[in-house]
């Protein structure tokens, strides 16, 4: 399954994550301020917001800033409307990107994702363009290492889950996105803990870029797209030799 290997391209930037702490509490608020206005305030009903809130924990986000932008989103005390918004463009080497934010102004966020292509040789491109080329999957990552394989497929079988995959001593268990947060709770029943889980979009193939010049303007745009406010995240079927 392509794109097993997200979570620990993840880990890879955790440094960076951490001097932009700022940053991610900002998105993850945004994240949670929309979960709670498009499907309240108790986690035990909304998922989205069930998963804005893991999302907060994983970034050791403080539970009062937690509850203080659900309070403040139930209350409509922040007066922003946010709306989902999908980008679809070609970085470097024609590397498929797809970018995923929250905004509260297109006319401000459009231009500024038009203008991180262009400057790191890329291109915007239309509805549609680069979809196609990825798969829309929930992703979910088991704590631990070296689970028992035979368990693992009797749990997958559960969960009504796509495919299991196990690597360096990583578990990750993929599911439709109906089936995300319901897959969910059958894993956390049966005792396991979950690290990670994401619905994503993993690139049905890879591609490698040679030339050291359009790996750097990559890297360059897919920072830049992901140091974006209204950005929550960036996708991408680049298969970087050097993480």
């Amino acid at each position: 399954m392509a794109g097993h290997n997200k979570w620990s391209k993840i880990k890879n930037k955790k440094g960076v994550a951490d001097v932009k702490k700022g940053k991610m509490f900002t998105k993850v608020g945004r994240q949670i301020t929309v979960a709670v206005k498009e499907g309240g305030e108790n986690p035990e009903y909304n998922a989205a917001l069930q998963s804005a809130i893991e999302d907060a924990k994983a970034i050791n986000m403080p539970n009062k800033n937690i509850e203080r932008a659900i309070k403040a989103a139930s209350q409509n005390l922040d007066s922003a409307n946010f709306e989902h918004v999908l980008y679809e463009g070609y970085g470097p080497e024609g590397i498929a990107i797809i970018v995923e934010g929250l905004t509260d102004n297109r006319n401000r966020t459009a231009p500024e994702i038009r203008h991180a292509f262009d400057k790191h040789e890329g291109n915007l491109g239309t509805d549609g363009s680069v979809v196609f080329m990825f798969d829309r999957l929930g992703v979910i990552q088991l704590g631990g290492e070296n689970h028992n394989q035979e368990e693992l497929m009797e749990l997958a079988l559960e969960a009504n889950a796509n495919d299991v995959v196990e690597e360096d001593g990583i578990s990750e268990i993929f599911t439709s996105v109906e089936d995300f947060h319901q897959a969910k709770q059958v894993i956390k029943s049966k005792g396991y803990e979950i690290e990670n889980s994401q619905i994503m979009y993993l690139p049905k193939m890879t591609n490698l870029v040679n030339d050291p010049e359009k790996k750097r303007l990559l890297d360059n745009l897919i920072e830049t797209l992901e140091d974006n406010d209204d950005v929550q995240n960036v996708y991408h079927n680049w298969e970087n030799d050097e993480d």
